[in-house]
């Protein structure tokens, strides 16, 4: 029903591949002060603004920003929908690749964006937006063997950014999603924004983990995608860290990546009470994906077929983005009804 190639494959490839990378991290940089310059008024006019400049470390790239990025491409949904909850929006010149459907609070600034692809756009239609900035969501969208790597851009003079989820080996969990706003905050010179943001999203987390405080876990099994086999999160991705905070347990933590294929046996064997269907396009609908779960005589028994307990996750809500704070309260709603009745 579903192609086993689906653009999550490539998730979690270009996830592989990256995986000798570490984690990004700010490390803020001062320039030189007013004794070691000439020129006085010249100077003045050009100097750099409040803050700036700005070393940053990501993914094994150091970069040093002596202003904020103006003209700025995201490929993929959930760096847009970071800058734009950020106040961004005047900055953004191009999107790609869009996901799920986009927070209702920022779809008419993200409809207003011109969509450069469906999918990753090529290097050249990017060169076409002129950008100063390019910030990739998935490893994807700096693949090398289709001519967007971050060194192709650093050559034309375009500074990157990759979300971390796809920099490094260890675990993601909610404290990368914090510091990847506050991170992106900085480099756009918007700490306070990002600050302001970051708290939002840890109320949202707190009140929904305390919901559920005390409850017994509920077993999940991640479905993002898969016929033959079952494409889910592993153990290193932030949906993990997303169940439990909502009062469950990914069946399927052992997973060491991101995302990887499982057999359908392995599932039965952890007999999850509940699955989390991950909802993007390009993989079939929400729909299809359930009447295909429901339609396996092998499965019959699994609890959570049994009894139907489904629920449904935009994708880009289980990602490092601002959408992974809403998605522990969807979660410990679908795990834990009876907490929020």
């Amino acid at each position: 029903m579903f192609p086993l190639f689906t653009p999550a494959r490539t998730r979690g490839f270009l996830r592989a591949t990256a995986a000798a990378v570490t984690l990004s991290s700010v490390l803020l940089t001062t320039g030189c002060g007013a004794s070691d310059r000439a020129g006085g008024d010249a100077e003045a006019a050009t100097a750099a603004p409040a803050g700036f400049p700005v070393t940053i470390d990501n993914c094994g790239m150091r970069t040093t920003y002596d202003k904020p990025p103006s003209r700025v491409v995201t490929i993929h949904q959930h760096p847009a929908e970071l800058l734009l909850a950020l106040g961004l929006k005047d900055r953004l010149v191009g999107t790609a690749f869009p996901d799920s459907a986009v927070l209702p609070e920022l779809r008419k600034d993200y409809e207003a964006i011109p969509e450069l692809a469906e999918r990753e756009p090529s290097f050249e239609k990017i060169l076409d937006a002129e950008p100063d900035f390019v910030y990739g969501g998935y490893g994807s969208a700096f693949a090398e063997n289709e001519g967007r790597s971050r060194k192709a851009f650093a050559d034309a003079g375009i500074d990157t950014y990759l979300n971390r989820e796809y920099c490094g080996e260890k675990r993601v969990t909610m404290k990368d999603t914090y510091e990847e706003i506050r991170t992106i905050g900085t480099v756009f010179g918007v700490p306070d924004r990002a600050d302001e943001l970051v708290a939002d999203l840890e109320g949202r987390v707190g009140k929904a983990a305390a919901e559920v405080e005390g409850e017994p876990e509920v077993s999940v099994f991640v479905y993002d995608s898969g016929d033959k086999s079952a494409f889910t999160a592993g153990g290193k991705s932030l949906g993990t860290e997303l169940i439990r905070l909502a009062g469950g347990e990914n069946v399927f933590a052992d997973l060491e990546d991101v995302f990887g294929d499982v057999s359908w046996e392995q599932v039965v064997e952890r007999k999850p009470e509940v699955i989390a269907i991950y909802d993007y396009a390009g993989a079939g609908s929400v729909k299809e994906k359930k009447e295909f779960l429901l339609s396996q005589p092998a499965l019959a028994d699994v609890p959570a077929v049994r009894d139907k307990r489904f629920v449904v996750l935009p994708l880009t809500a289980t990602l490092v983005g601002i959408r992974s704070a809403y998605a522990v309260e969807d979660l410990a709603r679908g795990l834990h009804p009876e907490s929020f009745r």
